[in-house]
């Protein structure tokens, strides 16, 4: 069974043999090395004939080899119980990998629609918030992070009204709601974040730089939503949803960590593990009625202020 049916039953229709084909095929054997029991080459081959692949020895073999160069997804063959697993430790996030080769694939699945017929985006919509800013900048800032290259930029700040020129270390491009943001160091203090569509005259530097290894900005991320690395620790929030909007919950979780409490005809109640910050109450807040904070107690009145709050601008 498969481990992602979300992700698969979008590719289950794609070309074998295009490049969509091989999107797919890989997400199969991270599924399938990703399970409780190491499966067997032989395993590995069945499981991809069942899903539509027929495919040699020699390239599952190649299959293997290169979602470790181009993805750094390390899967290992133990010996002792003739199986291949993933490495957690020596790979990437497999949450990380696992949307990427999503995006990719519906990306590549519309290119190819567009170009069978010239009628198609009578048949798609996207949605339209504007014209996002800063996007011609993203091939720069990921050359930059590739090579360890200093980038220079004008960077606007929403908050105070003001422009200010940085020199950064850039580390990682992150996307949220549709806007994408560059993470760095500036003069080797800690990582701090740049809206990409509020950066002006960027400019890679031929300076370099030297990353440490220890410093992975990602894990800045794990614990938060969004993109504010509130102070604190992580701690249980518990979130009640009346039983419709708790449907959208369970079928889009709001976190990673998020844990089933109770789930019957009158309300969903789940737990998240995480630290509380700004995008969190405002993902609250944009539920309204739907949702009630249980616990913790002070996320609770910060929730009931800000909705006596804006009550209040209506009466």
């Amino acid at each position: 069974m498969c481990a992602y049916p979300y992700i698969c039953s979008r590719l289950v229709n794609l070309q074998i043999m295009s490049s969509q084909g091989t999107i797919k095929r890989y997400i199969l054997i991270v599924e399938k090395t990703n399970s409780h029991i190491k499966p067997s080459f032989a395993e590995l081959k069945d499981y991809l004939h069942q899903h539509g692949f027929e495919v040699s020895s020699r390239t599952l073999q190649r299959d293997i080899e290169q979602i470790r160069i181009e993805f750094g997804m390390e899967i290992k063959y133990d010996r002792t119980n003739n199986g291949y697993f993933i490495d957690k430790e020596s790979s990437i996030d497999l949450d990380t990998f696992l949307g990427f080769l999503d995006t990719v694939a519906t990306a590549d699945l519309l290119t190819q629609t567009l170009k069978e017929s010239k009628f198609a985006m009578n048949y798609i919509s996207f949605e339209s918030e504007g014209n996002f800013h800063g996007s011609a900048h993203l091939k720069d800032i990921l050359f930059a992070i590739k090579n360890k290259r200093k980038i220079e930029f004008v960077h606007y700040n929403y908050l105070a009204d003001t422009c200010k020129n940085y020199e950064i270390c850039p580390y990682l491009l992150k996307e949220y709601q549709n806007r994408w943001y560059v993470i760095g160091k500036v003069e080797g203090k800690a990582f701090r974040t740049f809206g990409i569509d509020r950066v002006e005259n960027l400019k890679v530097s031929t300076a370099r730089f030297k990353s440490d290894k220890n410093e992975t900005p990602a894990t800045l991320f794990e614990n938060i939503i969004g993109l504010t690395a509130a102070e604190g620790k992580v701690e249980e929030v518990i979130l009640e949803f009346q039983p419709v909007q708790g449907k959208y919950i369970k079928s889009l979780p709001m976190h990673k960590s998020q844990r089933i409490i109770k789930d019957d005809n009158k309300s969903l109640v789940v737990s998240l593990k995480l630290v509380p910050n700004f995008e969190l109450n405002q993902k609250i807040l944009m539920m309204g009625e739907a949702v009630k904070v249980l616990k913790p107690l002070k996320l609770a009145k910060e929730i009931q202020e800000a909705l006596t709050k804006a009550l209040k601008q209506y009466t």
